[in-house]
């Protein structure tokens, strides 16, 4: 049968319509269906920035807690000032409190009691801790903190396990280690924790490491440090029912309770809190329970020679000198040896670091070196000279 040309051209235009309404009605859909899925978004949180509270109330909140986390960055004077005032308060409302260090190491657990009582001084706690060779950071900043311990007989405990231990697993990985070596970290190592290994990758290729090998050893250093100082604490709650227990660390292995803390909890279940310094922080929920801001005080500057230096079997070397320092403006030559400042001897680093740690920019002092002559053969000579800053 064959149809008039009109009719076939109506045909058409009816057969485009329903396919355009078609395809306007799949189009409709798909927008209804984008549109539906963009309004399906992850849940808000908000935090009360309102008004502040002051540390009394937090110290309220935080004080019937068997252990309180109290963050740090290790070279900031006002976040160490933060822990003391913690640490003071605590220790009104409750006499019967420790301190954790992640400052010291075990080993040196007997050396920090002596201290405690009284039966060693300040400058024989750092040379026999190994302070300025382990730690590394100005004591000064602990000063307070070490000071108020001893006056009020609080035990200190050193969390940290040895650099040795820890310099053979970031060589060669806990495996490598000798089973005598091996009694001396935590039986157990707690790798679940996803979330803390992706903020840890992130720190680590902050840094240009991108060798997946050498981050998988970071990790296992990293847990390695966690799970040793989380089961000292805990083996210190246990054995001290009747103490509460203040932890002094750096924040990022407390914050959102992925590093010590959930690691002590999982050895010893209870009340805790995590204090962080604010200033380190964007405030998000579960960074912490409590974000805490300081006035920003600063260490007062130490005096400097200017000088670079080496421990040699003949005494400390000078290594080297700042161009613009006080010691090469006085005469000081690279490879003297020092002998002696103000008259004190000095045999190692450790000494002069001692002999200097409390002075300050302009104070004079008296520096005997012994320097060698192809001439005059050894020559000793004294100079006196004001450190710079």
């Amino acid at each position: 049968m064959t149809y008039p040309q009109t009719l076939k051209i109506v045909a058409v235009f009816l057969l485009l319509q329903v396919n355009l309404v078609s395809q306007a009605s799949d189009l409709q859909r798909s927008h209804s269906n984008q549109k539906h899925a963009f309004t399906e978004v992850a849940e808000r949180m908000a935090l009360d920035l309102r008004s502040g509270i002051g540390l009394d109330k937090v110290i309220s909140n935080v004080a019937s807690s068997r252990v309180i986390y109290v963050g740090e960055t290790h070279d900031d004077y006002a976040h160490h000032l933060t822990q003391l005032e913690i640490v003071r308060r605590l220790h009104a409302i409750n006499p019967d409190i420790a301190i954790g260090m992640e400052q010291f190491q075990q080993p040196f657990q007997a050396i920090i009691d002596r201290y405690i009582k009284g039966e060693l001084d300040e400058k024989g706690l750092i040379r026999e801790t190994e302070w300025m060779e382990r730690w590394k950071f100005d004591y000064r900043l602990y000063r307070p903190i070490l000071s108020f311990a001893r006056e009020h007989g609080i035990p200190v405990i050193a969390l940290n396990l040895s650099q040795e231990i820890v310099a053979k697993v970031s060589k060669a990985g806990i495996d490598a280690l000798s089973l005598e070596d091996k009694t001396k970290i935590p039986a157990e190592i707690d790798y679940s924790d996803k979330v803390y290994h992706e903020r840890l990758k992130g720190i680590y290729e902050k840094h240009s490491h991108t060798d997946k090998q050498k981050f998988e050893r970071f990790l296992e250093v990293q847990l390695l440090w966690d799970e040793g100082m989380a089961e000292r604490a805990a083996e210190y709650l246990q054995s001290n029912p009747q103490h509460q227990l203040v932890v002094l660390a750096g924040s990022g292995h407390l914050m959102h309770g992925s590093g010590i803390p959930q690691r002590v909890s999982r050895r010893m279940p209870g009340e805790r809190a995590i204090i962080l310094p604010a200033s380190d922080f964007t405030p998000e929920p579960g960074v912490a329970d409590f974000l805490v801001h300081d006035a920003g005080e600063k260490l007062p500057p130490v005096g400097l020679m200017g000088i670079y230096l080496a421990q040699t079997d003949d005494g400390v070397k000078v290594d080297s000198l700042v161009p613009e320092g006080a010691a090469k403006k006085a005469g000081v030559e690279k490879d003297d040896l020092i002998r002696s400042i103000n008259g004190s001897v000095v045999k190692t680093i450790t000494d002069l670091k001692l002999i200097l740690m409390d002075s300050s920019p302009g104070d004079e002092i008296s520096l005997e070196l012994f320097r060698d002559n192809l001439i005059l053969k050894d020559k000793k000579m004294v100079l006196t000279f004001a450190l710079g800053n």
